[in-house]
């Protein structure tokens, strides 16, 4: 099975921990037990208590007790939307279509260069390619999302979206690879299935499913899954290199998914205070309209 790498960082897992198990709870989930999930993945008490002081500091986790009066934290509205906006990407199962593209073009003052940059950093985040100076460019799927996300930021005021079709005058798969930086992409692809398709063919060779083993394997499975989908925007499949690496780490992660989530469960929840609803698997739960960035919002300092 997989070993505890320094490429995980507390706070993401943290993050993962609520998006995986913890938003299931009836009620904030207990310090002790944050500690005891964290520790299964090599994380120590005091990282876990700065990192979730970071996030309450943030907004996005709310102190409160359990009903056996113990301390513990519960995810804010704010974030347990932003995790229910992230499921449509993370736990995707259908290859994404030719459905044209969504245009974003602005224009900020230079006295405004903050909104600028943020603007640039939600967009990119978003997965979006940039097709000229103040032009960027996504599959027209992400429009709603975009639309939600700049208007939850207030810089909806700068930005004029745009849907259509790519005409030419260059082939729109050379365009694309101009647009985006696939060779990165690839690479993101290709270290997520260096780490973790031999943890896959592993649990392949295997007939039973320890609880904690799984817990910890799919734990950061995730966590190193989850960003890539902002990374890489989904492009058609006619647009992209051949033999491309995306989707064979959607497999990988989509696998692991199926044999260790709710085998996790069972650890998550195996104490007096519950973690998780083991029937509660995001990839299965309908997900409202995206409204924001998860990854950029959930993760940044």
């Amino acid at each position: 099975m997989i070993n505890v790498s320094d490429q995980h960082a507390p706070r993401s897992l943290i993050v993962t921990l609520y998006g995986a198990y913890g938003r299931f709870v009836p009620g904030p989930v207990p310090v002790a037990e944050l500690i005891r999930l964290l520790a299964a993945v090599g994380v120590d008490a005091p990282s876990v208590r700065s990192s979730v002081s970071r996030l309450k500091r943030r907004g996005l986790l709310l102190p409160a007790r359990t009903a056996q009066g113990a301390a513990g934290y519960e995810l804010s509205r704010e974030a347990r939307q932003l995790l229910e906006d992230g499921d449509r990407r993370i736990y995707a199962t259908a290859p994404p279509g030719d459905e044209g593209w969504v245009l974003a073009v602005f224009s900020v003052p230079e006295s405004q260069r903050q909104k600028r940059h943020l603007l640039r950093s939600r967009l990119s985040g978003l997965g979006f390619g940039t097709a000229a100076p103040g032009v960027w460019i996504a599959p027209a799927r992400l429009y709603e999302e975009t639309r939600h996300t700049l208007e939850r930021l207030r810089l909806d005021g700068y930005v004029d979206l745009f849907r259509g079709e790519h005409l030419g005058f260059a082939a729109t798969v050379e365009a694309v690879a101009r647009w985006w930086d696939l060779e990165a992409i690839a690479e993101r692809h290709e270290a997520f299935l260096e780490r973790h398709a031999p943890v896959l063919r592993a649990w392949e060779q295997r007939a039973d499913t320890p609880p904690e083993e799984a817990y910890r394997d799919y734990l950061l499975a995730l966590d190193s899954w989850r960003h890539l989908p902002y990374t890489d925007p989904g492009l058609p499949a006619a647009l992209l290199p051949a033999d491309w690496p995306g989707t064979r780490s959607a497999s990988v992660f989509q696998a692991l998914h199926e044999r260790l989530r709710d085998a996790g469960a069972q650890f998550a929840h195996s104490t007096a205070d519950p973690m998780s609803n083991p029937t509660s698997n995001p990839a299965s739960n309908p997900v409202a309209d995206p409204v924001a960035d998860p990854v950029a919002d959930l993760d940044a300092d």
